[in-house]
């Protein structure tokens, strides 16, 4: 009954803002989580060209991305030039690690990984991993352990990049339970702990949802007990502000319903990564998010699915 919750750290504001009151949170409560940060240029605003996929203007619409990121975000990178958020929120970051919580890489220029990636080549995507992985050293003085990449976007150069560059496990897509993923039936040795819960601005403006009552929602999503665990990922530009109030009520249910919180390293330490069930992965959507992301789709041809506790 362990429950991880992943942090995704997207922009300059969320770190310095966001990224401390989860903090304090997540303290007050109790509880681990990991954050997984944006280390290079912020460059928001350049999501823009996001505009012609489907479902992106309606996601906006619903989810009220300005109140959420600020005019002055989404600017950056476009009108206004792109901070560099591992220079002007270093210091942030390593205070987070130094309270205790697990950090990690979620990309070194979100935009540009989440919008190219799916795209690119080995080279690109070598490029940019490194950087993210460069850049995670310098601010903390060690090398990354933890990959979570920007908008669940991933392809085979980057799984494979992903043991090349000593990723102890990682955390790049969405799907049902950890597993060692199969990309085309080629193994990937580097344990994937997805995220198997839908987010809030998946769920907020659909069927009813609002931010009164996401948090309800959720729960009856976690209401029956799962042997593999749990991984829900927020984001400190959402809980780490407007919707901080919704994220102590999921806490306080959460634990209400016997879950274990904490970080993905503690959900990666109750199992033996290498002896995980392997599962195909590959591009596939999600609801509530518009474009394609990279998915479990199911289990290797002979290999049981884990069962509920």
């Amino acid at each position: 009954m362990r429950l991880a919750l992943k942090v995704d750290v997207d922009t300059l504001r969320g770190t310095r803002e966001g990224v401390p009151r989860l903090v304090e949170i997540f303290r007050r409560h109790g509880v681990g989580a990991t954050f997984l940060f944006s280390l290079g240029p912020d460059h928001t605003g350049r999501a823009i060209r996001r505009v012609f996929r489907p479902g992106f203007v309606g996601k906006v619409r619903r989810t009220g991305v300005v109140g959420h990121y600020g005019v002055k975000t989404l600017l950056y990178g476009t009108l206004l030039p792109g901070p560099d958020i591992g220079r002007r929120a270093g210091e942030v970051m390593r205070r987070t690690r130094d309270e205790g919580f697990e950090t990690g890489v979620h990309s070194y220029d979100h935009v540009r990984w989440q919008d190219g990636v799916g795209t690119a080549d080995a080279a690109w995507t070598l490029r940019e991993m490194t950087r993210a992985c460069e850049r995670y050293a310098d601010v903390f003085g060690e090398a990354p352990r933890v990959h979570g990449a920007a908008g669940w976007q991933m392809t085979l150069h980057a799984l494979r990049l992903t043991q090349r560059l000593g990723f102890e496990y990682c955390s790049d897509g969405r799907g049902t339970h950890p597993h060692l993923p199969f990309w085309n039936a080629e193994p990937v040795r580097c344990p994937q702990f997805p995220t198997t819960l839908p987010t809030l601005d998946e769920l907020i403006g659909l069927d009813g949802v609002s931010a009164t009552n996401v948090a309800d929602r959720l729960l009856r999503l976690t209401e029956t007990p799962v042997a593999s665990g749990h991984v829900f990922t927020l984001h400190a530009e959402l809980e780490g502000m407007r919707f901080a109030p919704v994220l102590e009520q999921l806490l306080g249910g959460w634990r209400a319903q016997g879950w274990q919180l904490g970080s993905l390293r503690q959900l990666r330490d109750t199992v033996e990564p290498l002896a995980l069930p392997r599962s195909c992965t590959g591009i596939g959507t999600v609801p509530g998010r518009s474009g394609t992301l990279f998915v479990q789709q199911g289990p290797f041809p002979g290999e049981a699915m884990p069962r509920a506790a």
